[in-house]
């Protein structure tokens, strides 16, 4: 029976309809629904879980979106006979006998709690920076990325602007201004290919070898390896509960010339930069002819508030250089993020862009700009707002049940991870090695400090995991610590 597999647990804290998807897609991934299968209708179902029938019908509906399941006409629902991913792993009659239950009966000396079982293959729960790939609208991409290839012209296979396509750009520029406040137009935007190369592009145009670079401390490490790459010398400032410290920055002997900073999420404890704050770093960089590389990574994502305007919006002596990418609201293999920059510089990073690798490819550029310009990534951003609340929240309760007498948590209000911090003399890099040997991918907080004395504490990203990925971690984890303590 099809209620075998979405077993309801009213108690658990995950809403209903999300009980009966997650139930429903894992026996469809694991084979126990197989393609071609017909499950009963939301009426049916519903009454045999003793549910009301809405529950059932969004489960459904989101199921039929993401190609799980098919519709026919007067006949019923359907186990779809393409999936549309390649996480089904097929298991033959030979696997469901003695074997199989051998190999996942646990060992003496195995964990309380076996290995949690990856999301996708290779990336465990609590994996940072990643978006929830299995709800990503792969049928609308797919349909709109298939057109584009066909109907390619010989201009369209040569080689493209430097700046990206224009299509693109409008539709970005759009965006930017309607729910980040960024004053643009199109032709301010560069296409780069993430936010690292754009932090390249930027100090190629705006720094020499040997200037130095104001970092937020705790910051991003991949910004501190793209700014030094570059010969620029990063000095860490620490941040508070309002953003970067702004009379250390002042106190700073020599010259600085530029300053990265994530004012609406700071990576990686989450401080939001208040106002006051936002224009003293303003007044600053137009006393000290100084740049501002604002990172705007995942200001989307916002739970206890509507997403804060960018700090670029403020800027009134053109000193902010915006940075922005689609790695976390669509998915990291589309490689696609961009920049703002003031009028002033376009000429130069065009230039700059032109010779670093000529320009980003265009099947995907007119895929996203059709995907934007459609209203298709709208739709997918405010769907996903609620799912990381929901994922958010089961992350925070696990943690509440599981691992309270060892961290605390530190900032939840936005973007897709948690930073917490450990108590006691827990080291946080041996509770990563742990965690990894039990299929948790974390981050030690303290790998995001340049100076000494750095803060230990754990980054849990939950973008990647359902709910009940992320409530199976978090038993895991507090083994982890009680194993450690």
């Amino acid at each position: 029976m099809t209620t075998l597999y979405v077993p309801i647990d009213r108690s658990a804290g995950i809403a209903l309809h999300r009980q009966v998807y997650e139930g429903l897609r894992r026996a469809i991934l694991g084979g126990m629904l197989r393609p071609g299968q017909r499950i009963p209708s939301s009426r049916a179902l519903a009454i045999d879980l003793g549910l009301s029938r809405q529950p059932v019908l969004v489960a459904y509906d989101q199921l039929f979106h993401e190609g799980y399941l098919d519709g026919r006409h007067g006949s019923g629902t359907f186990v779809s006979a393409a999936l549309p991913d390649d996480l089904l792993r097929s298991t033959g009659p030979e696997e469901s006998g003695s074997r199989a239950s051998a190999a996942r009966r646990p060992s003496p000396g195995s964990p309380r709690h076996p290995p949690v079982e990856n999301d996708y293959s290779g990336l465990g729960p609590f994996r940072m920076s990643l978006p929830a790939l299995d709800l990503f609208p792969q049928t609308v991409w797919s349909r709109i990325l298939a057109r584009h290839a066909r109907a390619s012209t010989p201009e369209q296979q040569a080689y493209g602007d430097p700046a990206g396509l224009m299509p693109l750009r409008e539709a970005i520029a759009e965006h930017l201004r309607t729910s980040r406040a960024v004053k643009c137009e199109p032709e301010q935007v560069l296409i780069v290919s993430g936010s690292q190369a754009a932090l390249r592009l930027a100090a190629a145009v705006l720094l020499e070898r040997g200037d130095r670079v104001a970092m937020e401390e705790p910051g991003y490490p991949g910004a501190h390896a793209a700014l030094s790459a570059g010969g620029t010398e990063p000095v860490p400032v620490p941040v508070d509960e309002e953003g970067i410290g702004i009379e250390l920055l002042r106190r700073l002997r020599g010259r600085v010339c530029a300053a990265y900073v994530t004012p609406s999420h700071q990576y990686p404890l989450g401080t939001t930069m208040t106002a006051a704050r936002r224009f003293a770093l303003l007044d600053w960089a137009d006393r000290h002819g100084a740049w501002l590389l604002e990172d705007d990574y995942d200001s989307e994502y916002r739970y206890v508030s509507r997403p804060l305007g960018a700090l670029q919006g403020l800027d009134a002596h053109d000193r902010v250089i915006y940075i922005g990418t689609f790695s976390k609201v669509l998915f990291p293999a589309v490689r696609v993020g961009y920049l703002v920059v003031p009028h002033s510089l376009v000429r130069r990073f065009v230039e700059a862009r032109r010779a670093f690798d000529l320009f980003s490819p265009t099947l995907y550029q007119l895929t996203l700009a059709e995907f934007l310009r459609e209203g298709h990534f709208g739709r997918h951003l405010r769907r996903m707002r609620g799912v990381y609340l929901e994922r958010r929240d089961a992350l925070i309760s696990g943690l509440r049940e599981h691992c309270a007498n060892y961290l605390a948590v530190h900032n939840a209000d936005a973007g897709l991870h948690i930073a917490a911090l450990l108590t006691g003399a827990l080291v946080d890099g041996e509770v990563v090695d742990q965690m990894a040997r039990r299929g948790l991918a974390a981050t030690a907080l303290s790998t995001c400090y340049f100076g000494p004395d750095p803060r230990s504490g754990l980054l849990l990203g939950f973008g990647g995991s359902s709910e009940v990925h992320l409530l199976e971690a978090t038993r895991v984890l507090g083994d982890v610590f009680r194993d450690l303590a």
